[in-house]
């Protein structure tokens, strides 16, 4: 597989900020007997990246394993003797208050602590894609997406004790959201706690589809009508989230628990796990004048077209994602775009792919979006229960 993370502390912020987000990946990769070749002739170049083995460009920030730039068509020849499982988290700990940086890395790393060795279970419970007869060996049971499920939110659970615990024990307010999950066979298993997003951008069919929901303000003016679209990118309540991992101390550390959503989603070779932090969508710092132009114009749609020009949108998430083949060079050229539109708060994703993976069916829409259109929100506010 191939990965690429960056993280950035937003132009704003560059001269007295601090990054609170941190991202955590764990690889799972497994190779056996000859490997997936590129093609017939094994000393042909390769401009996909590096095969026979994993390995991490620090420059780069990506890591590309074995059979990288090859596709999986289900066919017994083109069976892959090399494969993936991994785990990701991505945190955005919450501005304002008192450790929003030590929540988000506490977030991830417990998240990542519970979510590696299921990863590698759930690889290592099925060798059929090896040809490899085990009946008599002693394996764990193949896990399905329930089971997966439940222990993505478990992890996450996990990961708002660890943060509790740290508010309880240093007397400081620590918060922050968390997006997490574990790809596996095709399918990414994944959870999520306030308002950093997950993405898969589909290059067979060059669309952009986004896995989460916000548990944010806006998004629920926008459930109930009050707010357009349009209005929902610059929202001035944009940066209010609803739920959050962590707290005051007040909570029990360990029986502290928090609301967590699940899904499950099928994933195909063409496809890009996209997972980021509201600071690379929420980039504009001019938005409560946009809202209110847009607002104070009826919904005019020449100003609804300012606004879209303005903010950062789905459809260039999607572009940056799909014009290039090196995930780092997109990692990056996403992060000068949102520090170009104003680069408002900290900025931190992770881009991940598995060429091995079955193609995109042809024949059956993907059908994997939450939401049809993205929201635009900006740095976190937790809202507390009166």
């Amino acid at each position: 597989m191939e990965y690429a993370t960056r993280y950035d502390v937003g132009d704003r912020k560059r001269a007295s900020g601090i990054n609170e987000d941190s991202v955590a990946v764990s690889v799972f990769e497994e190779g056996h007997r000859s490997g997936l070749r590129a093609g017939d002739d094994a000393g042909e170049s390769d401009p996909g990246g590096v095969r026979g083995g994993a390995r991490v460009d620090a420059d780069r920030g990506a890591a590309r394993g074995a059979g990288a730039g090859d596709a999986y068509d289900g066919s017994e020849a083109g069976a892959p003797e090399n494969r993936s499982a991994f785990a990701f988290a991505l945190a955005d700990g919450a501005g304002g208050h008192d450790a929003g940086d030590v929540a988000s890395y506490l977030a991830t790393t417990r998240a990542l602590e519970e979510l590696s060795p299921v990863a590698a279970r759930a690889a290592r419970s099925d060798p059929g894609p090896f040809g490899i007869d085990v009946n008599d060996a002693v394996l764990p049971d193949e896990p399905d997406a329930a089971s997966l499920e439940a222990a993505v939110e478990e992890a996450v659970v996990a990961a708002h004790r660890e943060v509790v615990g740290y508010a309880a024990e240093s007397g400081t307010a620590a918060y922050t959201t968390l997006v997490a999950g574990v790809c596996v066979g095709g399918r990414c298993h994944y959870g999520w706690v306030g308002d950093s997003r997950a993405y898969l951008v589909n290059a067979a069919r060059d669309r952009i589809e986004l896995l989460t929901k916000d548990h944010a303000v806006v998004e629920e003016l926008r459930d109930r009508g009050e707010v357009d679209d349009v209005a929902a990118h610059v929202h001035p309540r944009g940066n209010e989230i609803t739920r959050a991992l962590g707290g005051t101390g007040d909570a029990d550390p360990e029986t502290a628990t928090v609301p967590v959503d699940t899904e499950t989603a099928p994933v195909y070779a063409e496809d890009v796990l996209f997972v980021t932090s509201d600071g690379l969508i929420d980039a504009q710092t001019d938005a409560p004048v946009l809202y209110d132009r847009y607002v104070e114009s009826g919904h005019d749609e020449e100003v609804a077209a300012s606004v879209r020009e303005a903010v950062v949108t789905d459809a260039e998430l999607r572009d940056y994602v799909l014009r290039t083949d090196s995930l780092a060079d997109a990692a990056e050229d996403l992060i000068d775009l949102a520090n170009e539109r104003g680069g408002k708060d900290n900025l931190s994703l992770l881009l991940a792919r598995d060429p091995g993976l079955p193609s995109t069916p042809d024949d059956r829409p993907l059908r994997r979006a939450l939401e049809p259109e993205l929201l635009e929100d900006r740095a976190t506010v937790i809202l507390r229960e009166e």
